[in-house]
């Protein structure tokens, strides 16, 4: 006879960020008799489990799982913007990385990934860590095409924010080893490619602070930025690439080249002291005037996950999808859709053909360009 595992209750619960007030309120029972479930005194009848799965989103199966998820411990997160977050926001966000790691480890046990290639950079200021690792990974001062599939190609695991965290920008973490970072969908196109790589510079800077639990200041954000700004226009390429005018109009043109915000490059000019502070001030207007700040002009396409793309393809053409995934995992697919993209049945990413194995049982191993 299987039990429930009180602890999928509580952890149900704080993915729907409902207070056990709330939860019981919809439940139609006491906030004493959830506690009790909570607590494993007591289980609840067949009758008030089918509603607390339907209200839940999860399968009832859920809740009878012996293995507990995942714990996303906080002082191993580095979370943009930690002060503006509530605790039920927080703990949401946790809950929806645990999932994510789950997923994680479902398509590792049946595709070989990247393994991870991150150097350890802590003992380097911003600007010197951003240009290493560029040569480290050989990228010269070039542009990043697409900053996801950079990240997944040197084995760090990229998933998308769930709509119920959308007040959070990014966040990373570093979990058996792996380092994962997590994106919101809801941004430009241009700003998740900026926090994409503002994680990264956590990810090969600030190890020591994530594992032993130092604390996260305003300074670590500040020069996550920095190295972000550093890595996505290399100091080399910005100066080499100075506008004759510092107008929106030769801004543009440099935004479509680099891939970020008009903001992120006119910031990058000043903090290089190419730009006068007169000159900064007024285009900072001008992009105020236009609504450029919040509403990016000519935005790019929004960038996607290559790896899970690859995976649904080859899943797809096993006949298998979300839902083998969401079934094992004993979750709701619309979860598996929150941490992927939402992406459909897409075509394979650059023309690259996918070879389906002819062996089911071994793990193919996935490309990644």
């Amino acid at each position: 006879m299987f039990e429930i595992n009180p602890k999928q209750i509580t952890f149900a619960r704080v993915r729907r960020r409902l207070t056990k007030a709330q939860l019981a309120k919809e439940l139609g029972i006491t906030s004493r008799s959830l506690q009790n479930y909570e607590t494993g005194a007591t289980v609840p009848d067949p009758e008030t489990l089918a509603k607390m799965a339907k209200l839940l989103n999860f399968p009832q199966q859920f809740f009878f799982l012996d293995e507990d998820m995942p714990e996303i411990r906080e002082h191993a997160v580095s979370f943009r913007k930690l002060s503006k977050m509530t605790d039920a926001m927080k703990f949401c966000t946790f809950s929806a990385g645990a999932i994510a790691l789950k997923v994680n480890e479902w398509i590792e046990e049946r595709f070989n990934l990247p393994s991870a290639e991150l150097p350890d950079l802590s003992d380097l200021e911003p600007e010197e860590a951003a240009a290493t690792l560029r040569r480290i990974w050989g990228l010269g001062n070039a542009p990043i095409p697409n900053m996801i599939h950079l990240l997944e190609s040197k084995g760090i695991r990229v998933f998308s924010l769930a709509e119920e965290t959308r007040e959070v920008d990014a966040f990373c973490t570093w979990y058996e080893g792996k380092p994962f970072i997590f994106l919101n969908t809801i941004k430009s196109a241009e700003r998740g490619r900026f926090d994409a790589a503002h994680e990264l510079g956590h990810l090969v800077r600030d190890v020591y602070t994530m594992q032993h639990g130092l604390t996260h200041g305003p300074e670590m954000e500040r020069q996550a930025d920095a190295f972000a700004s550093a890595f996505l226009m290399p100091m080399a390429s910005v100066t080499a690439n100075q506008p004759p005018a510092y107008t929106i109009k030769y801004l543009m043109k440099l935004k479509h080249y680099w891939g970020v915000s008009l903001v992120a490059i006119a910031y990058r000019f000043n903090s290089l002291g190419l730009v006068s502070e007169w000159n900064y001030r007024n285009l900072c207007i001008e992009i105020a005037k236009h609504g450029y700040r919040t509403n990016e002009p000519e935005p790019m396409e929004r960038e996607t996950s290559q790896l899970l793309t690859k995976v649904l393809d080859i899943l797809h053409s096993r006949k298998q999808g979300r839902r083998e995934i969401a079934e094992s995992l004993s979750i709701s697919t619309d979860e598996i859709n929150a941490l992927t993209f939402q992406l459909t049945r897409l075509s394979v990413v650059s023309g690259n053909s996918i070879t389906t194995p002819k062996l089911k049982k071994e793990r193919p191993k996935l490309r990644l360009i």
